[in-house]
């Protein structure tokens, strides 16, 4: 077994196809069919089956991802290591993150701290919903992700708190209310979203017992906004990732408040790499400056 057929398996497992994971790691197609079979062959398991349109992992091939991940995670952190004993800090950090919330309002501020510090690092940072971010990192496919907090499968940094809002269409009877009750929306035509914070919204539906009328799903909060502004329905979202303002949509608080935490989770504090670790860091001074300290449960 070597790390490149590692490697292979998990660029496989990523892209999702055997093209995409060849245009990922610079080679062949055949090399990656290649890798795998050898692989395979070593291990005496299928892990990849083959006999749909896009090759899935079989259930032997999800569990050995996991080890297969954390492996090249921790051969990732012996570099940076051994760059860091010649006085260099170098080596590549993989960041999970969901939404405009992080996206927009968290990372850039903490990546630019972050790079003037460690210029010789490469960040890569890749978006999806929360629960594929959550997943991502029990997967060990990233270091560090961005959640909602709580999280107690995680050692978490909490770094920004919201609320949960009521987004009205500007001439809407509800819109002259300072608070929304999720009973006002009883009836009303509504928008449900269908990234991670969607299950967050029906929770706090269903504990209100509201009954709003659901006509739409949408994963873009651009289209949700849209549609919103042309009072085709109303919605929740959270208020950081929502813009300062939009044409025809008011934003009103719920009532009772919802808020929502977001912080950073990984694995085990004490197994990241250097990389890792001057990024939470970084996260943790940042959390300080605005008077953000980290709650029970974190690091």
């Amino acid at each position: 077994m070597t790390f490149t057929q590692l490697e292979v398996f998990a660029a496989l497992a990523r892209a999702g196809s055997f093209s995409r994971a060849a245009a990922l790691l610079g080679i062949t197609q055949s090399g990656v069919s290649h890798a795998m079979r050898a692989l395979e062959t070593e291990l005496g398991v299928t892990l990849v089956r083959r006999d749909a349109s896009e090759p899935t992992l079989s259930e032997a091939g999800g569990r050995l991802l996991v080890r297969a991940n954390d492996i090249l995670q921790q051969r990732e952190a012996l570099r940076q290591e051994a760059a860091g004993a010649r006085g260099v800090a170098s080596g590549t950090l993989r960041i999970g993150s969901f939404g405009s919330t992080v996206s927009l309002r968290l990372l850039p501020g903490l990546l630019a701290a972050y790079q003037r510090l460690h210029p010789q690092v490469e960040v890569q940072v890749e978006e999806q919903a929360d629960d594929t971010v959550v997943d991502w990192l029990l997967e060990r496919r990233i270091e560090i992700g961005f959640v909602s907090l709580p999280d107690e499968r995680f050692e978490t940094l909490p770094l920004a708190q919201d609320e949960f809002v009521a987004l009205i269409p500007q001439g809407h009877r509800l819109a002259h209310k300072r608070s929304i009750h999720p009973r006002d929306l009883d009836g009303e035509p509504f928008i449900r979203s269908g990234a991670g914070s969607g299950a967050v919204i029906d929770r706090i539906l269903a504990d209100a017992g509201a009954s709003p009328r659901l006509l739409y799903r949408f994963g873009q909060l651009n289209s949700i906004l849209g549609f919103v502004a042309q009072g085709h329905a109303l919605a929740i979202a959270a208020r950081l990732a929502l813009p300062d303002d939009v044409p025809g949509v008011v934003y009103r608080s719920l009532s009772p408040q919802q808020r929502r935490v977001t912080g950073l989770a990984v694995r085990s504090m004490k197994r990241l790499s250097p990389a890792a670790a001057a990024f939470v860091d970084v996260a943790r001074r940042q959390a300080r400056k605005t008077g953000r300290s980290p709650a029970a449960g974190a690091a």
